[in-house]
């Protein structure tokens, strides 16, 4: 096999570093393990950024998601990981990432985290007609 998992994330110069922008990446195939039981979980990660002057190369993001196929994590731990990996490669202005974990055992998962750079303010939203 050419690729392998990676936890190394690359990055690449944002094109409009004068703007704020959105980029949104679903990812629907992460897998981890459950720390109690060695069971696989899976999820769907949606991730939203509005980058600095880095941008997250999607090629590496994709290795490094696979990546934690192996790995036993809680659902909590393992999102804020990965938010705190990706903010550390980009550092955006704004980054949330929502994982949205299958059902186990009759429940269902829903973790959000956020960060927000410092002194950094929203755009206020257009209304339109």
């Amino acid at each position: 096999m050419m690729t392998r998992p990676s936890k190394q994330l690359e990055t690449f110069a944002n094109p409009q570093p004068d703007r704020d922008y959105t980029i949104r990446i679903r990812l629907p195939e992460f897998t981890c393990l459950c720390p109690k039981t060695g069971q696989p979980d899976f999820a769907t990660l949606h991730l939203e950024y509005i980058p600095d002057q880095q941008c997250i190369e999607l090629k590496s993001l994709k290795l490094y998601i696979w990546s934690f196929r192996d790995e036993g994590a809680f659902h909590e731990a393992v999102s804020n990981r990965i938010l705190s990996d990706l903010v550390a490669a980009c550092q955006p202005r704004y980054m949330r990432l929502r994982a949205e974990f299958n059902v186990r055992g009759g429940v269902y998962t829903e973790v959000v985290a956020e960060h927000r750079r410092d002194g950094w303010q929203s755009p206020a939203p257009v209304t339109l007609p």
